[in-house]
This record gives C-alpha cells, structure tokens and sequence, in this order.
C-alpha cells in the first residue's frame, strides 16, 4: 500500500502496525534530494506522524547536517537531561543513555515553552542488535488511557523536579548553555521554572505543564509529556536504588508527580508503559537511514542495543505551548 491524497507523490510503504517507509533514489545527493522532497516529506509527516527514509546513504555528520538544514529550521537546545555531543550548531548525538536500558516514549522537550514541532534523526552507525527509534502515535496512546486518568493530569498537568550536578544527567552549562547564574535565574524566570540553589552549587527547579495538548496544525488532543520517562519508577531498579542513597528523595536528578505535587505511584507508570507498548511500531536502524518525526503527534523512544551506534539528532520547527491550547495556566509554582 502506498500513501495517497496530499502526499501520492511519494511511494511509501504504508501498513498498518509498521514505520512507513520511503526508499530513496538521492544519487549521491542526498541534500539536493531533501530540498526538492521537503515539502512532500513534510506533508506526509503532518498527516502520519513519522517517515523513515532509506536509500540516501548518509555517511557523515556534514551531510546529514546539511539535509536537517533542507528539511527545516534547527533549534539550539536548551534544558536537556542528559548529556549530547555537538557535532554542528543544533545538530547532536542521541543523548547519552546505557546502551542496557529502554528509553521511554516521550515527546522531546514537552517540559519546555517553546519546543520543535519536528524531529530529525539520521542513522550513521547502526548497532549490532536492538537500538531501534520507536514511535507511538499520541492520539491513540490518549485514547486508550483510563478517562479518569487523563482527566485528572488535565486538571491537574504534570510537575518536573529537576536536580542538577556535575555527577548525573546534564549540568547546568549542558542544560542552559552558561554556568553565569544571573543568566540562569533569568532564564528561570522567563520560563515559569521555580529554582532553588543549593549549598554545594547544585540548582533545583521545578515547573508545571499541561499533560493533554492540541496540536497547534490540526488540532488533535495528544497525549504530550515526559511524564512516565523521567519519572523515578522508570528508572533502572538498581539505580534507583542507589540515586535514593547518594542524593536521597529530594535530590534524585529528575522526578515527576502530578502538578498538585502529589506523588505518581507504579502502578500509574506501569499502565503508561503497557500503553505505550501496546501503541509502538519501530524498525531496525541500517547505516545511512533517515527518520522524520512530529514531536507532538509522535512520541519516540530507544531499544537496548549491542554494538557501536552512532545516531545524530536536530530539533526543528519550533513552536510554543501557548498554541498547542495547554490544559492548565502556565506559571511558576
């Protein structure tokens, strides 16, 4: 099955329960190939969520930047949890994760007041084993959850609690782009994120967000947080275990709750998982492949993987929550 309607000028392979998937005949230019496909790439997208495109043989970081560059425009990154390397200006490596652990469907930056509409992902070295990109398309994941669920983290939205050290997930210069604490507060403030410096230099800050948005093209209600990924009961069992002894309770490197500040149990997070699961397709990653995502229709997540893998990362497109008609005001708690 092909697509059909505003996208019929691309063959893609199109099944239910699959990544689509384009084949792609760049012969040799892959960024010359992007720019003359942009706006079909993009269409598609819009419509279905995600496009992985195979066949453009990329091979290094200066070519899969400059097809990112045809295919929208690159955010700088700013409140990352975790680590990236930069290879160019708003071009990354996946964020830094153990290779052993599943990373959990989320939607990149949906703490944040202005985020990328679009994902950009682009495969260099593919592992041995595992490590695919997942996708889970938001709409069906809202759907599927328990009403009375999803209608309390609209009342109530969904509160992230950050710890930031020089041991574990990103520093303060890796998160904000300076160690100047002005520029921090200042930042802080203009983005309704509640901080708090510690005695040792460490900062902690909280901020409150909607759970339910709509998206800001077609209007559809998506389920759009990080709530079950930087949740403490997501967490390697062992490392929870010892973050809780190092740092204890309140010093864990990030945490979520419900927006009132009561604590989300397990159990909440195990249902998320199963219907994330229940909700998510991938495909095996080959050297030079190309993947498309909307970050607020499509949640992404990591496999386990063996191997080198070599995956670089743009956000593009940016957008802010104030027009994806978020569920509670935004503000400082």
């Amino acid at each position: 099955m092909t697509s059909s309607g505003s996208t019929s000028l691309l063959s893609v392979d199109l099944k239910p329960g699959r990544l689509p998937i384009l084949l792609a005949e760049a012969a040799g230019e892959p960024a010359r190939w992007a720019a003359e496909q942009r706006n079909a790439l993009r269409a598609f997208v819009a419509e279905h969520g995600s496009l992985l495109v195979r066949g453009l043989g990329l091979r290094d970081a200066a070519q899969t930047e400059a097809v990112f560059r045809q295919l929208g425009t690159l955010m700088t990154e700013r409140e990352a949890f975790a680590p990236r390397r930069l290879y160019a200006e708003s071009v990354y490596s996946s964020s830094k994760w153990p290779p052993n652990q599943h990373m959990c469907m989320h939607h990149e930056l949906s703490y944040a007041l202005e985020l990328p509409s679009l994902m950009l992902f682009a495969c260099l070295v593919a592992p041995t084993s595992g490590g695919a990109t997942q996708v889970a398309d938001s709409p069906a994941v809202l759907k599927a959850l328990p009403v009375d669920l999803v209608e309390k983290f609209e009342r109530l939205g969904w509160l992230l609690i950050r710890n930031y050290n020089e041991d574990i997930g990103a520093s303060i210069v890796e998160a904000f782009g300076t160690e100047d604490r002005r520029a921090v507060e200042s930042y802080c403030r203009a983005n309704a994120i509640q901080f708090e410096w510690q005695p040792d230099g460490g900062l902690r800050t909280w901020q409150r967000r909607s759970a339910v948005v709509r998206h800001p093209r077609t209007g559809q209600r998506c389920w759009f947080n990080q709530i079950a990924f930087l949740n403490e009961w997501t967490m390697d069992p062992d490392l929870h275990e010892y973050l809780l002894d190092i740092y204890g309770q309140d010093g864990l490197p990030f945490n979520t709750r419900f927006g009132n500040g009561d604590p989300i149990g397990p159990d909440v997070i195990e249902l998320l998982g199963e219907v994330y699961a229940k909700n998510t397709v991938c495909e095996p990653w080959q050297n030079g492949d190309l993947l498309l995502v909307d970050n607020i229709r499509t949640a992404h997540g990591r496999e386990e993987f063996a191997g080198p893998r070599e995956v670089l990362v743009a956000m593009a497109d940016a957008v802010r929550l104030a027009d994806c008609s978020p569920t509670i005001e935004v503000t400082a708690i």
